[in-house]
């Protein structure tokens, strides 16, 4: 079980908040933070870590307690057993992968850990590079790897995957989910990625203004409160072509092409560059299964 109610002071873009939270976690539970930039998702998790002090309140993870402030007790980071991924990788350049793994081990562990994770995330073949010498999907394994040598008692991720390509994202997604489950880790992760979020965890927290304002399921929190009843997208238009009676239109919605029909009046006031909300009140999809 992890208890957390803290308070800390933050300065932002738009001024400065307090970050409130008060919450809990049970024990191999696989929870997301979610919010816009400056809401405190990257604050909350390096407070767990001791890398940040709050200003006040508890933290409580299997009944040790990491911080208290009206009891003066603030347990240094290297005593926590938490495991860090942050978003940028934060290996060390002059390791290779497996002394990166080895320097994370802590004094009378078992070093065979080592070779056990590495093989879990397939780098027994690069264990002697650099990470400069490695991919991106390759570097961020190590820095997952890394992070359970010390078997965590919470693991806490940070944009973990942001900086890789849509393939590689879904690769790394499936084998962040089999590691939490094959460990029994309590896993936070702090993600911008609603799709990211429903594939992994099972509780979302939706930060704003310093505060929770949404807690439940992904489902909960992004469908029923944020679609509703219809279905809306943004877009570009790209292209516009006339089409016996109607109009042809074609365009960007995110990274895919798609064409629609327009009416004349739908058409009228529309260029290319225009953007576009595309909404349907009954919106009845057909689903294809699409291979890897």
């Amino acid at each position: 079980m992890v208890e957390i109610a803290l308070k800390k002071g933050l300065h932002t873009t738009e001024g400065a908040v307090d970050l409130v939270l008060e919450g809990s976690l049970r024990k191999g539970e696989f929870a997301a933070f979610f919010g816009e930039s400056g809401a405190g998702k990257t604050t909350l998790l390096r407070m767990i870590a001791g890398l940040e002090r709050p200003d006040e309140g508890r933290i409580v993870v299997d009944s040790e307690v990491w911080f208290d402030s009206s009891a003066g007790i603030d347990l240094p980071a290297a005593k926590r057993r938490v495991g860090f991924v942050f978003q940028d990788y934060a290996l060390f350049p002059n390791m290779t992968v497996e002394e990166n793994l080895r320097f994370a081990l802590q004094k009378g562990e078992d070093p065979a850990i080592v070779g056990e994770l590495m093989a879990m995330v397939g780098l027994e073949g690069v264990a002697g590079r650099e990470p400069l010498r490695l991919s991106g999907g390759q570097r961020q394994r190590v820095a997952l790897a890394r992070a359970l040598v010390r078997r965590p008692k919470l693991l806490l991720l940070d944009e973990p995957l942001s900086a890789l390509d849509h393939a590689m994202r879904i690769r790394l997604q499936d084998e962040l989910a089999a590691l939490h489950r094959r460990f029994g880790l309590t896993t936070i992760l702090v993600s911008h990625d609603p799709s990211e979020i429903f594939r992994l965890c099972g509780r979302l927290f939706h930060l704003s203004g310093g505060k929770v304002v949404r807690e439940g399921s992904p489902s909960q929190v992004f469908v029923r409160e944020r679609i509703g009843s219809s279905f809306r997208v943004v877009g570009e238009v790209l292209a516009i072509e006339p089409c016996e009676m109607v109009y042809l239109l074609t365009v960007a919605v995110g990274t895919q092409i798609v064409q629609i029909v327009a009416t004349e009046s739908e058409r009228e006031g529309l260029d290319v560059g225009s953007r576009i909300q595309i909404v349907s009140k009954a919106f009845h999809p057909m689903i294809f299964k699409l291979s890897h």
